[in-house]
């Protein structure tokens, strides 16, 4: 049977009384207004602003309303990284591996210890062997981070950290934050490898602790803050680290010159490079520290 114009069973995709198309939800209703991504047309019900011109919802729907992914014009912080709901969780996540650790500790004694903290080179009678980072035990640089035999000690470290990560887990993003966090660890355990006697152990947070400082002082400057609280406390540490006994000043050095060296490649890396220079900061850093690991090993086993 023939069809009618304008019956019912009119085509959606026929043109309305005036000639124009009719919108891709709503047939009826004749409209000028093309999506800009997609080209489909739309009516005023429809219609997304945009950038430029107008979106259909199903193209808001699927991307950010300027052609990028949803989260491409999503908040960010100043060094690039997506504000979280949380700026405490990783935190949190590293006192919780530093506190199952001792408590690892506390049950088993002196044993843990003997095989995770930071060792040059060392004869072990237990074992019967020479054991240490030269004898390729190198899991022991990233070990002894989260390593603490006595309560004083993280208690002060795990203090810290609850005082120093927050704010820079909000301000360079959750990635960025465990990046500067690690790479602080590992510069501490690689000059105390490199300088310390070959038969020391050393162990503890307190490398990353001074990373974490380090990069404080960066970005109060990068934030034109003020930075007197921070140089203070900087440098009380630093004279307990050379002051106090039994301390391993190799770990807080490195730490401190690893952990603003890494935040001043985040919080300064220009904003059409960004993700290219911080990346590029990080992975020098990581050279640098792999290159002195090397050197002391070759000097060791040489």
């Amino acid at each position: 049977m023939d069809q009618v114009p304008g019956s019912p069973q009119k085509p959606q995709d026929a043109q309305g009384n005036d000639g124009l198309p009719g919108c891709y939800r709503h047939p009826d209703r004749p409209t000028g207004i093309r999506c800009t991504r997609c080209d489909k047309p739309i009516c005023p019900e429809c219609m997304v602003s945009a950038s430029v011109g107008f979106q259909c919802p199903d193209c808001v729907r699927g991307g950010s309303g300027t052609g990028h992914a949803p989260q491409a014009t999503a908040p960010r912080t100043i060094a690039g990284g997506t504000i979280a709901a949380d700026p405490r969780l990783v935190t949190k996540i590293l006192l919780g591996l530093n506190l199952a650790v001792f408590v690892a500790v506390l049950a088993t004694g002196d044993e843990l210890v003997n095989r995770l903290d930071l060792l040059g080179l060392a004869f072990d009678p237990g074992r019967g062997q020479l054991v240490g980072v030269a004898e390729g035990e190198w899991y022991r640089l990233l070990t002894a981070m989260f390593l603490h035999q006595q309560i004083a000690h993280i208690a002060f470290n795990m203090l810290s950290l609850w005082w120093l990560g927050p704010p820079l887990e909000a301000a360079l993003g959750r990635v960025r934050f465990i990046a500067l966090y690690m790479l602080s660890g590992l510069g501490g355990s690689a000059l105390s490898y490199l300088l310390a006697a070959q038969n020391q152990p050393s162990l503890g947070a307190s490398g990353a602790i001074f990373g974490l400082l380090g990069a404080t002082a960066i970005l109060l400057r990068r934030l034109n803050y003020d930075m007197k609280p921070v140089l203070i406390l900087l440098g009380l540490n630093l004279v307990f680290t050379f002051l106090w006994p039994n301390i391993a000043w190799q770990a807080h050095v490195g730490g401190l010159v690893v952990g603003a060296a890494v935040a001043f490649g985040m919080v300064h890396a220009p904003r059409d490079r960004r993700t290219l220079v911080q990346a590029a900061t990080c992975v020098v850093a990581l050279l640098a520290v792999g290159a002195v690991v090397w050197v002391r090993t070759v000097d060791l086993v040489g």
